[in-house]
């Protein structure tokens, strides 16, 4: 097995990573420093805070250079950080020492790697906001079609109360529109540029310091935070609590789909489930269990992310590395949850005749509206002792809910045991949810 499963070319189609894996590999990080690099020569020239010539030579050689990562290997392992290698080798390759000299001019190895992970992570989240709308897209088709599709809502895994398919999909595509409609805030608040010196003071940078990382922020579309954050890992936590509650939203449609799709409830059809080695009636709900599965993984990772925020003084190689390791791989579980996610919504289908049949059997879904009919003529908690006792009657005898009630009360409304009647508000939260999906 493959130290990664995003890495794997086995395990590829079952944790598929999409654009976003490309944005993670050794060549797209050397690709985004080298870009910072060439960016901040350039911002500098432009302040004459080196030569504007050098400036624009550096820039140009950024974006026609191609560096090896593997060349930078022995460097990285020695120093612990991959850009003393990456600027030494960038000069050597730009063969014009009289620019190269101004090449990583103040900056510190931080600068460039939080700066060039940035560019990472902002192209990362507008990858997974498009999936993330497909995804809604789909729910609220659902919500739509099926606002009036009944079946049982289930509380402890077991039958609750009537609902309806569409209510269910709205449920989970809610809390991700919440979290859609957060991103602008976030990628303002979180997608910063660094450039702050070696100890986070800008010692090097000069009296231009703050105008330079201005124009730095401004050259890459980044936000400048105005101070330095090499030791504040905030915006890495914001976005990584961001993802995780994506991941935790699909995580939990998951566990339901998984569910729902079990023998004996069968209420969904999964397009494309898997099959077994040895037992040729099984359909495995493969996607949903992936869904939980990465959520699971991300969570453990978010616990290591936290610890890696704590950095001692103003740099801490242990902290970082720690970031460096795991931030990739939350990243990537939520865009492969999202790949998986899209796909699922797409293609299920919701099982209506399943949904009616489970809905019927001995009718104690309404056991709730019998007892709140029953209150309109004795006290509350009597009706609850009624209802209670007929509910085992019902189980008893195999009579349903509403043969024993209505023998018992024949004054009763039939719409008590109506199940188009008795699905509360679940009708309207479903055209809601689909009416606010179609406006973003």
């Amino acid at each position: 097995m493959a130290a990664s499963v995003f890495d794997s070319t086995l395990y590829a189609r079952l944790f598929p990573s999409g654009d976003v894996g490309r944005l993670f590999t050794d060549s797209a990080e050397v690709r985004a420093m080298l870009l910072v690099e060439g960016a901040l020569a350039k911002a500098q020239g432009s302040l004459g805070v080196i030569p504007q010539d050098s400036g624009d030579a550096i820039h140009r050689a950024s974006l026609e250079v191609q560096l090896d990562p593997g060349a930078l290997a022995a460097a990285t392992g020695t120093n612990g950080v991959s850009v003393p290698g990456l600027v030494a080798l960038f000069r050597s390759e730009m063969q014009a020492p009289e620019h190269s000299a101004y090449v990583h001019w103040g900056a510190t190895s931080q600068d460039i790697i939080d700066t060039g992970l940035m560019l990472r992570l902002r192209q990362a989240l507008t990858l997974i906001e498009a999936d993330l709308k497909a995804v809604l897209a789909a729910l609220a088709d659902h919500a739509k079609t099926h606002a009036d599709t009944p079946m049982p809502a289930r509380t402890y895994g077991q039958h609750a109360t009537p609902t309806s398919w569409g209510a269910v999909c709205a449920a989970w595509g809610a809390k991700l529109l919440d979290a859609l409609g957060e991103l602008d805030a976030l990628r303002e608040a979180s997608i910063w540029v660094s450039l702050s010196g070696a100890a986070g003071t800008s010692s090097a940078l000069g009296e231009h310091a703050d105008e330079t990382r201005a124009a730095l922020a401004k050259a890459l579309g980044l936000n400048d935070p105005q101070r330095s954050w090499h030791t504040d890992r905030t915006p890495i936590l914001r976005i990584t609590d961001w993802l995780m509650r994506v991941q935790s939203s699909l995580g939990a449609m998951g566990q339901s789909l998984i569910g729902l799709s079990m023998s004996g409830i069968e209420e969904i059809q999964l397009s494309g489930a898997g099959a077994s080695s040895t037992m040729p009636q099984k359909q495995n709900p493969v996607g949903p269990s992936a869904l939980v599965a990465l959520s699971h993984q991300a969570t453990g990772l978010r616990a290591s992310l936290q610890a890696a925020a704590q950095h001692q003084h103003q740099r801490d190689g242990t902290a970082w590395f720690t970031e460096w390791m795991v931030l990739p791989q939350i990243v990537l579980c939520a865009a492969s949850a999202l790949n998986h996610a899209k796909s699922l919504c797409e293609n299920m289908s919701p099982a209506a005749p399943k949904m009616a049949q489970n809905l019927a059997g001995l009718g104690l879904i309404h056991a709730e509206a019998l007892s709140f009919a029953l209150a309109e003529t004795m006290p509350r908690p009597d009706a609850q002792a009624a209802t209670k006792s007929l509910c085992k009657q019902a189980q008893d005898s195999g009579m349903t809910l509403g043969e024993l009630a209505l023998q018992a009360y024949p004054d009763l409304p039939k719409s008590v045991f109506n199940v188009a009647e008795q699905m509360g508000q679940a009708p309207n939260i479903a055209r809601a949810f689909a009416a606010q999906v179609s406006k973003i």
